[in-house]
Formats: structure tokens, C-alpha cells, sequence
């Protein structure tokens, strides 16, 4: 018999088990490849949402000091 299940979908619309594939499946595509092994390239999207808050912090320290040096890049 059939049944409901949940899936989460990428931006490809190829659907994922869980979120983390998803977003992984969609950082992986805005990164491309790197390096020589496209694993390398997954590793490093779930890199980023391990550490996300560590990341989105460090971008707010950026953030405030390019306002603090009048918009400087």
C-alpha cells in the first residue's frame, strides 16, 4: 500500500532524505567543484552548516567593521 513520506527537495528539485542533504546538495552546486575530487566539494558544504553560527558571526565581524571604515571593502 502507499504511503506518505517526508522528502526535502534541492534546488534541482532531486529529493533528499533529510535537510542537511538538501542544503548540502545545493551549497555543493554554488561552490562547484574543488579540487580534483568532487567529494571535496560536499565535504566542505557541510563544513559550512556545522559551523554556521562560527561563520555567520565572522560575518558579522566583517560587517561591522566595513561600516566602522566608512563602507570600505
Amino acid at each position: 500500500m502507499a504511503s506518505v513520506v517526508s522528502a526535502f527537495a534541492d534546488n534541482n528539485g532531486n529529493l533528499h532524505s533529510n535537510p542537511v542533504d538538501a542544503v548540502v546538495a545545493d551549497l555543493s552546486m554554488i561552490l562547484g567543484r574543488v579540487g580534483n575530487d568532487s567529494g571535496l566539494t560536499a565535504g566542505i558544504a557541510r563544513i559550512l552548516i556545522e559551523k554556521r553560527a562560527e561563520i555567520e558571526a565572522a560575518y558579522a565581524d566583517f560587517d561591522a567593521m566595513r561600516i566602522k571604515a566608512g563602507g570600505a571593502s
